[in-house]
């Protein structure tokens, strides 16, 4: 019984993820075939545009439809980015027209306009029908009385259906077909995507300079970032703890000739010095604190972003689901940004109250700060 039920287990398991890729693929087809209909438009606009250089007129309105093809081809590459490998964009298209038409990504991108005006819509308006068309045939038994006669007909077939017979054939056969239709969408939402990711795709090189480029400038920034951070813990320790520290020793020195003169003078000056230090070390603390808070580490980014809503001067609010752990970096990157955005409102917005949210969707941790 145990193995029957693990078997029934797996092969719900199985079915389940072979409906999960199917609705992913009839999803991607039905983007595409979005895509397609602009592409269309694009073509049309390109080619108008080419046939009117003609006359000379062309030639002032082809930029702006190879503009416009690049927009058509930049919402591909995003469709084609979030159903799978990243497709990097080329450099903008050229301003000159004799540039732009020596451009290989502005070429290719026409040539991907064509494809995606043809087999694209094809492969688009099938991924629709196709589920629609089979659904409408496996219903057909409970609904082919209550029509006319003229509309009792299959979808993949001219002929009338006069019997139960016939009925129940058209039913059998609209399974067939969704059986078809869940394994075949896939298959068909890969062949649309091909061309695009063929044509849109940059060279190997290409695509190693722009990603070699994106890595240093996201490096600079980094250090940027890391420069203005040492920069303000010197100045909390400087404008802070090492006056009070200065502080201390001062009065040290004065308590000191004061116990050489009179014992009673000294008191004072000892209270005021243990004071600074007491001082000091919370304005430490509070450099330490900002460096990498100590409850990130022993407890949870919720329980150290509750603590920035407690302290702060605004009421503040704060939704936080249970989003688990994240990377230490991430942890620590969320919690200066709320603690940054909570020192503005409470510098600058003059708000009576303020909500912070934190979700988790997938692999990204959301944060919206509202005053």
């Amino acid at each position: 019984m145990e193995a029957r039920a693990q078997r029934d287990a797996t092969a719900a398991r199985r079915g389940g993820a072979v409906a999960g890729r199917a609705l992913d693929a009839f999803e991607q087809l039905a983007g595409g075939l979005a895509t397609a209909v602009l592409a269309v438009v694009a073509l049309l606009w390109v080619v108008v545009c080419a046939v009117a250089c003609v006359v000379g007129v062309g030639f002032w309105l082809l930029p702006g439809a190879l503009r416009a093809a690049r927009a058509v081809s930049d919402r591909e590459r995003a469709r084609l980015t979030r159903s799978g490998r990243e497709v990097i964009g080329p450099h903008p298209v050229p301003d000159r027209l004799g540039a732009a038409l020596a451009d290989t990504a502005v070429r290719r991108e026409l040539g991907w306009l064509a494809c995606a005006s043809t087999l694209g819509l094809l492969l688009g308006l099938l991924g629709l029908t196709l589920p629609l068309n089979a659904a409408r045939d496996a219903t057909f038994v409970l609904w082919w009385r209550s029509v006319a006669e003229e509309y009792r007909s299959p979808s993949f077939g001219p002929w009338i259906v006069e019997g139960w017979a016939g009925a129940v054939a058209v039913t059998l056969a609209g399974f067939a077909w969704v059986a078809i239709a869940v394994g075949v969408a896939p298959w068909m939402a890969r062949l649309q995507a091909w061309p695009g990711r063929r044509l849109l795709s940059p060279d190997r090189g290409t695509d190693l300079a722009m990603r070699v480029q994106e890595l240093t400038a996201t490096r600079a920034g980094a250090l940027d970032a890391h420069a203005a951070e040492l920069r303000r813990i010197e100045r909390s320790l400087h404008d802070g703890t090492q006056n009070r520290i200065v502080a201390v020793s001062l009065l040290l020195g004065a308590a000191q000739r004061a116990l050489a003169r009179d014992p009673a003078e000294a008191g004072p000056l000892l209270a005021r010095a243990q004071d600074a230090a007491e001082q000091a070390l919370v304005e430490l603390r509070a450099v330490a604190r900002s460096i990498l808070p100590a409850v990130l580490e022993h407890r949870s980014l919720s329980d150290a972003l509750s603590g920035l809503a407690a302290t702060s001067p605004v009421p503040c609010r704060l939704d936080a689901a249970d989003i688990g752990r994240c990377a230490a970096s991430v942890e620590a990157t969320a919690y200066f940004v709320v603690a940054e955005a909570l020192t503005n409102v409470v510098r600058h917005s003059q708000a009576q109250s303020s909500v912070v949210t934190v979700r988790r969707i997938d692999d990204r941790l959301e944060l919206a700060v509202q005053d």
